[in-house]
């Protein structure tokens, strides 16, 4: 098997994800994935489409991951794995895809407007 590469996209964070078959060990930013997210949570939202499609020790996966916080990260790399679960085998699309898992969340940061205090918010207003 050739190496398998993704793209998984959450907010601003941005995660290229490299399947090749191995042993089941995930490295993050050249860390392990225990070093790189330090909650038990992020390491299960990252771990996810691994656990639900049976590929918990087939895969030695590698991440690179840059932009938004920790959480974001770890759901745009939930995202890649999900897509190249689906790629392995079209059966674990069934699998995903009612989880929500290979839906891309486009929740994103509204800008800030000029002539105003944030994106919505206005400066106090003052009649006299």
């Amino acid at each position: 098997m050739e190496v398998i590469h993704k793209i998984g996209r959450r907010k601003t964070a941005v995660a290229r994800v490299y399947l090749a078959e191995g042993k089941g060990k995930i490295t993050i930013n050249k860390k392990d994935i225990a070093a790189y997210f330090p909650t038990a949570t992020l390491q299960y939202k990252v771990n996810q489409p691994l656990a639900m499609t049976n590929n918990d020790g087939n895969f030695d996966i590698t991440v690179n991951v840059f932009g938004g916080g920790i959480t974001g990260q770890a759901e745009a790399i939930r995202l890649a794995l999900s897509r190249a679960m689906c790629e392995i085998d079209a059966e674990n699309r069934l699998i995903l895809k009612p989880e929500g898992l290979l839906t891309r969340d486009p929740r994103m940061v509204e800008r800030k407007k000029f002539g105003q205090k944030k994106a919505r918010k206005k400066f106090q207003f003052s009649k006299r």
